[in-house]
């Protein structure tokens, strides 16, 4: 792992200050966000996948006005080559501060980002890695060292009892998982038998697979935000996701679900996220499962998490009230530019910011009280 204090004391002697992202996943948002505050940014672009920000949506005059959010691109081949020696030396000559999301996780790789990739991270770069469900001390083992409900685990389909749902990297993208229900051990293996048969799933990524009890609830996304400067924790906004073909399969009558089912495998590729908020009283049950995460994972993973983070799970009905039931976290960036349209952020800070301006105030203002090394790893 690269060492804190060298990336402390490297950030310690910029005389600017540049946002970087990878090209993908959120980087709209974050350079929007730094634009806004006065900040310059730069985005790693892979060739063929560059044109979102090269040509569309790169900052130009019109009109009298500047339109367009990205300052800069940097082009490479593929995505990995950010962390080689050369693009290291030029990102630390530009100033930047990186900011992880998924993307940067998936084509970058742990171990690359832990040892080559000498750039300071705003964040907390050991965390990545807890995002995958084998790792040492994983995102579910700190779930349940915080004592934060999640959904009944199973450690093999002959324990299933009722509805679960199976969760298994994909055979050629093992970066995103496939889902699958079974309600017992039989419709486990038909269902694992015939997604391997059609190439969805793979004999070792079904070994590694989680079986979980499907959690019958309301889903949300919770994109929480932690100051280091301040030491709060923030509720950026709410959010629900949109999955192929998941909702194109659950706009048909229920009569003819059943017969899609025989033709189309059911997919759960999240595409987008749409902005919802949820009932107000219902908020200190979300704050108090975010405050627990967050100082058990400071426990954890010193210093804790920094900067933006998510908790994904559902409100599900219960005798005694509801209860918010988590069973995904995301250790980064979540990936909802549509955060900025819920209200959270404008009850407590007077207007609506998106996940990339709240970093760039925080970077802005670390600068201003000489704090840089506090937001950085």
């Amino acid at each position: 792992m690269i060492p804190r204090k060298l990336m402390q004391e490297m950030v310690s002697s910029y005389e600017s200050l540049t946002v970087g992202v990878l090209g993908s996943h959120s980087a709209l948002d974050i350079c929007q966000g730094a634009k806004a505050e006065g900040i310059r940014n730069l985005v790693v672009c892979q060739k063929g996948r560059e044109h979102t920000y090269e040509k569309y949506y790169r900052a130009r005059k019109r009109f009298g006005k500047e339109i367009g959010v990205i300052d800069e691109i940097m082009l490479l081949d593929r995505f990995f080559e950010v962390a080689s020696p050369q693009s290291v030396e030029e990102l630390k000559r530009k100033s930047v501060i990186f900011i992880p999301h998924r993307s940067f996780s998936v084509y970058v790789g742990y171990d690359a980002i832990e040892d080559e990739f000498v750039v300071p991270i705003f964040g907390n770069r050991a965390l990545l890695r807890a995002e995958e469900r084998d790792a040492e001390n994983n995102q579910l083992e700190l779930l349940d060292k915080a004592h934060v409900r999640t959904p009944r685990r199973f450690k093999s389909p002959e324990q299933i009892d009722t509805v679960a749902i199976v969760k298994a990297p994909e055979a050629k993208r093992t970066y995103e998982r496939a889902f699958f229900l079974a309600s017992s051990n039989k419709e486990y293996m038909e269902r694992a038998s015939q997604m391997m048969k059609d190439g969805i799933i793979s004999n070792e990524g079904l070994l590694s697979a989680t079986i979980e009890e499907f959690v019958l609830g309301a889903q949300f996304n919770f994109n929480f935000f932690v100051s280091p400067l301040t030491g709060e924790l923030e509720l950026l906004g709410t959010d629900t996701r949109r999955q192929t073909n998941l909702d194109g399969l659950l706009r048909l009558p229920a009569s003819h679900q059943s017969e899609a089912l025989k033709h189309f495998t059911l997919k759960n590729i999240e595409v987008g996220h749409i902005a919802c908020t949820i009932r107000e009283s219902l908020l200190e049950k979300v704050f108090e499962a975010g405050e627990k995460f967050v100082e058990t994972v400071e426990h954890e993973y010193p210093p804790g998490i920094i900067g933006p983070f998510a908790l994904q799970g559902a409100i599900t009905p219960e005798e005694s009230g509801e209860e918010v039931v988590i069973f995904d976290v995301s250790f980064r960036v979540p990936g909802s530019p549509g955060t900025r349209f819920t209200p959270y952020t404008e009850y407590l800070h007077g207007t609506s910011l998106s996940v990339g301006r709240r970093i760039a105030m925080e970077l802005k203002q670390a600068r201003q009280e000489k704090r840089l090394a506090d937001v950085v790893t």
